[in-house]
């Protein structure tokens, strides 16, 4: 087996980590509150590696991922990624996204056919939100439909996102067109597709351990589908609703 190694690293949006194992990176964690918080992300991610100071191809690596966020960019297809235990579908979503360059952003529905699944853009979503190596397989250049920000699940949200995408050269504005609810700072459109991912990954997970949850597991599956139903009919009222307003503005 191969040993598993970690350490942290300064960069420009501050401190990172990364994991590798013999074969290349397992894992990068982007800045969580403070370097503990970071730590402790990582090797939840990776657990058992062993900090030490990084030597070789992982070294190369690190310096190559500093620099990119310092502004000297590069797309980091040098960098070695141990994807061998990641389940076939993602491994070909990370490859295709390592393709998008910087200064390119892709969506959704574009990556799923980069990847060779036109059509799945909701299991890209939730491959490309188990990314093991942000940074290196760039997922912060997908965005949600209409271009705007969608999701990000590192510390500081949407707001780490604008500005890793700003040293790449890419800035976003206000969402344009965004459907919003009146006292609500969030744009519908985002949040139901984040919720639906969130819906299905507690789906799978519920799956996986069916039959050994006892007597909570039907309470579970049922709370789990009644929740389903509720984000597909607020999506269908909120449509017909901005239907309706883009109607009586026409008039």
């Amino acid at each position: 087996m191969s040993r598993l190694a970690f350490a942290l690293f300064d960069t420009p949006i501050g401190a990172c980590a990364a994991a590798w194992s013999d074969v290349g990176l397992m894992g990068v964690q982007l800045p969580e509150a403070d370097e503990e918080a970071t730590r402790r992300r990582l090797l939840a991610r990776v657990p058992g590696a062993i900090e030490q100071k990084p030597r070789g191809p992982a070294r190369r690596a690190i310096e190559a991922i500093r620099a990119h966020l310092g502004g000297e960019l590069s797309p980091l297809t040098e960098v070695p990624f141990d994807d061998g235990h990641l389940p076939a579908f993602h491994r070909r979503v990370y490859e295709a996204l390592r393709r998008v360059r910087p200064g390119e952003t892709v969506g959704y529905g574009e990556l799923a056919a980069l990847a060779g699944s036109p059509g799945a853009a909701r299991a890209v979503g939730q491959a490309v939100g188990k990314n093991p190596l942000p940074i290196v397989v760039p997922c912060h250049r997908v965005l949600a439909s209409g271009g705007k920000p969608g999701g990000f699940s590192a510390h500081g949200g949407v707001e780490t996102k604008r500005r890793i995408l700003a040293i790449e050269g890419v800035h976003l504005g206000p969402a344009n067109g965004a459907r919003r609810r009146k006292g609500l700072a969030c744009d519908l459109d985002e949040a139901l597709f984040e919720a639906r991912l969130a819906i299905d990954g507690l789906g799978a997970l519920l799956n996986g351990v069916k039959g050994r949850l006892g007597e909570a597991e039907p309470s579970l599956l049922e709370a789990l589908s009644q929740l389903r139903i509720a984000f597909v009919q607020l999506d269908g009222a909120e449509r017909a609703a901005a239907e309706s307003a883009a109607s009586s503005d026409q008039n």
